[in-house]
């Protein structure tokens, strides 16, 4: 039986075989392993590619959420409004910053969070917002940047699963005062282990990322902020430029895959995910909601075809996360996390398979 693998790295790294060989041997040849020309190098790239003016590569993307709410002003005791049906890494990150995240709940339509039960989490406390760009799909940016607009509140954005995304003609990253990247090597942009970016429009802000992700330091051994060690690795950068270069058409991929699940979807029951109003759903991951989830899963699995859940569980069910705040019910998050699945979607896939998914997927729903 032909089976299809919810994620095969192997092929992603043997169609790049010959440019990261290329561009690790440059590295290696150059002898210099933190910072340099291809830090600074993908750096410039990525900011281009999204539009943006700066972009700051640090060690991880919980490290670009924290670094940049550090950035933009957060402080010890700050409350950070984020939504239940995101992963851990984007808490983690708000904690780390000082701040204690308020969780509000998920549209759910979207799967994002919800913009209309934003003006009900806010307190004295509020200091910023991180709406997260989930599976490829953009938040609803209009009115969360007009609820911050009309508080005060301050935006980072998290864009760990939205490389090629956009909102409304503007790329997800480049709405907010600033927006955290992650480039795990199963994102759509990735490296070959940890590495993220933060993304501004601002200079002075990106200055202060980049003194924070270095001891604090604006000028060598001189260190004017309580800073940490969360510089993107030199081999790591070279990578990513690697990538890049393919960034585009592997977006272009994982939207004429997704079309193709969505003509086998519309004759099932079931909704497919689709683009934002007038913006792009880059399709990091093509998640589906599913009353009777194990189910399929069983039925796809017999039929060769990999799945996974992404999440299983909203932050406020995990054990460490119970006491969260939260302002209202999280009953989308807590539906979505019992009834969501991932398809398998990446760019190497074979034509074959995506049939063999599309057929799989209409036949059991």
């Amino acid at each position: 039986m032909t089976r299809v693998p919810f994620l095969d790295l192997s092929r992603h790294v043997a169609a790049l075989r010959p440019e990261l060989d290329a561009a690790l041997a440059g590295v290696l040849d150059d002898g210099r392993f933190v910072g340099g020309e291809p830090v600074e190098r993908f750096e410039r790239e990525f900011a281009e590619w999204l539009g943006a003016s700066h972009a700051v590569g640090v060690a991880s993307g919980t490290d670009a959420i924290e670094l940049a709410l550090r950035a933009v002003g957060i402080q010890p005791g700050d409350e950070v409004i984020t939504v239940a049906n995101t992963c851990v890494p984007t808490v983690a990150g708000i904690e780390r910053s000082g701040a204690s995240p308020v969780l509000v709940d998920a549209d759910a339509e979207s799967m994002t969070i919800d913009p209309e039960r934003l003006a009900a989490a806010l307190t004295e406390r509020t200091a910023a917002i991180v709406p997260v760009h989930l599976y490829g799909r953009c938040a609803d940016m209009d009115a969360i940047l007009g609820v911050a607009a009309e508080h005060g509140l301050k935006v980072v954005e998290d864009c760990a699963q939205a490389h090629g995304a956009t909102w409304r003609g503007r790329a997800a990253g480049t709405m907010g005062d600033a927006a955290a990247f992650s480039f795990y090597p199963t994102k759509n942009v990735g490296a070959l282990g940890d590495a993220g970016a933060v993304v501004t429009n601002d200079a002075s802000l990106a200055a202060e990322v980049a003194a924070l992700r270095s001891y604090g330091e604006f000028e060598r051994y001189e260190s004017a902020r309580r800073g940490s060690n969360s510089r993107l690795d030199t081999l790591q950068a070279a990578v990513l430029s690697v990538g890049l270069r393919h960034a585009s058409e592997w977006r272009e991929r994982r939207r004429e895959i997704a079309a193709r699940y969505a003509e086998a979807l519309a004759e099932t029951p079931l909704s497919a995910p689709s683009d934002p109003d007038g913006g792009l759903h880059a399709y990091h991951l093509y998640v589906v909601s599913v009353p009777d989830r194990d189910r399929l899963r069983e039925e796809l699995g017999t039929a060769g075809v990999e799945t996974l859940v992404h999440y299983p569980r909203a932050i406020h069910q995990h054990p460490v996360y119970r006491d969260l705040p939260r302002s209202g019910t999280l009953f989308e998050s807590e539906r979505l996390a019992a009834t969501v699945v991932s398809l398998p979607l990446y760019p190497e896939l074979e034509d074959s398979e995506v049939e063999l998914v599309a057929d799989a997927v209409r036949a059991a729903a």
